[in-house]
């Protein structure tokens, strides 16, 4: 019995009760059900309380499942439920219908069986009439994709960028190796989520899919994913590998060393594509890196290890599939990486902007000789060694995102 038909028989007819002893020694499919149902099943009212009422004070983003609120977990909620924050997703059926309902249900099965330091934590679900939600444990730094893409005045450092590569890749290798071999499917920066010390851990697992069992050499399913992440031959055949998952992770690679989206319709001809426009380059990585490499690091990385990360990543985008390296190979070629810092350049790295409260003569709380109102500045320390984002006060700068009303029939 698959990871899926063990859930269904969960959410079936009874299926919220408790299995006996004797069902958990019956099939490993009753075992996983044990597993999956180890997880905390809270109400609707339970999970407005830790939202409030899914304000929009609290909401985080929206995401293809739906909605993100941000919510806070009192100690006593639950047994064995320490207090903390998390994020709570909202599938919005209506726009979803079944296929949502089938994501959600992969997000509870995959994330209920598989634990890993590299994967995020699903706390629980939430099944109660037409209402479909899932607690996660809260990711404070949140997406990849926003730190790359979202926040120009502080591009991630070269040592964090390379931290991140190895944590994302641990994750998916665990994925690969596990008992049952999951395919993730969607591997792209938006999914990669980061807490609090920048490592990284995959999110989001409802396109996630078994590999293939016994003598199969693929899975054969219908195409779906992300344009510009997805491995071509997946997309011409539908075939499905893990080796399908190296390739998106090639890509991802490519946009921490080069700073740009697998997608960019902004650019012209041939830049649009990343991989198109870079793969020539990652093949002379010896003399022509730099011109790939991230501007905004301002050549403030090891050439050794952005050489070494590069040569992976051409590797991971091979065309044919079999010619990719395992997930594991690839923790093992990045991870040697993180230690090659005696050739970073050590000049001055400071990013400046203009902050509004600074100039009306608001000091900048950090103790400085100089207070900010004399610059109409913040400043960040050089970001060979900075840990973190630029900061206003105690709150992070993101981007801006619309707010949706709570979602429907909550309130």
């Amino acid at each position: 019995m698959g990871f899926r038909k063990g859930l269904l028989a969960c959410f079936g007819p009874g299926g919220g009760d408790e299995e006996t002893e004797q069902e958990a020694r019956a099939t490993p499919g009753a075992r996983r059900r044990r597993t999956v149902m180890n997880l905390h099943a809270f109400t609707l009212d339970e999970l407005k309380s830790v939202t409030k009422n899914f304000s929009t004070a609290n909401f985080l983003g929206e995401g293809g499942f739906g909605p993100v609120y941000k919510g806070c977990v009192a100690g006593g909620l639950r047994p064995g439920l320490a207090a903390q924050q998390v994020a709570v997703k909202y599938l919005d059926l209506d726009s979803d219908g079944v296929q949502g309902h089938r994501e959600w249900l992969a997000e509870v099965v995959y994330l209920g069986m598989l634990s890993h330091p590299h994967l995020v934590k699903l706390l629980g679900f939430c099944n109660q009439d037409d209402h479909r939600m899932l607690v996660y444990e809260y990711m404070p730094r949140g997406s990849l994709e926003n730190h790359l893409f979202n926040n120009p005045l502080a591009p991630l450092p070269w040592s964090t960028r390379l931290k991140i590569a190895v944590g994302a890749a641990k994750g998916l290798a665990f994925l690969h190796e596990a008992d049952t071999p999951v395919i993730y499917r969607d591997f792209k920066a938006s999914n990669i989520l980061l807490d609090s010390d920048y490592a990284a851990k995959l999110s989001d697992f409802g396109l996630a899919k078994e590999g293939p069992k016994g003598d199969d050499t693929h899975v054969t399913t219908r195409v779906m994913g992300t344009h510009g992440y997805a491995a071509p031959e997946y997309i011409l055949t539908g075939h499905l590998t893990a080796k399908s998952d190296v390739y998106s992770f090639g890509v991802v690679l490519l946009e921490l060393l080069t700073g740009r989206r697998s997608v960019d319709k902004r650019r012209r001809g041939r830049e649009q594509n990343l991989v198109d426009w870079a793969r020539p380059y990652l093949r002379r990585a010896d003399d022509r890196l730099h011109r790939v490499m991230d501007p905004g690091m301002e050549s403030q990385y090891s050439t050794r290890a952005a050489r070494g990360a590069a040569a992976v990543a051409h590797s991971c985008l091979q065309s044919v599939p079999k010619a990719r390296p395992r997930m594991r190979d690839v923790v093992d070629a990045l991870e040697p990486l993180l230690a090659l810092d005696d050739d970073v350049p050590m000049g001055p790295f400071v990013f400046t902007v203009c902050e509004p409260e600074a100039a009306a003569g608001k000091g900048n709380g950090a103790g400085d000789d100089e207070p900010a109102a004399a610059q109409g500045k913040w400043h960040v320390k050089s970001a060979v060694h900075a840990d973190s984002p630029l900061r206003k006060g105690d709150c992070w700068v993101t981007s801006a995102a619309k707010r949706p009303e709570s979602p429907p029939g909550v309130i």
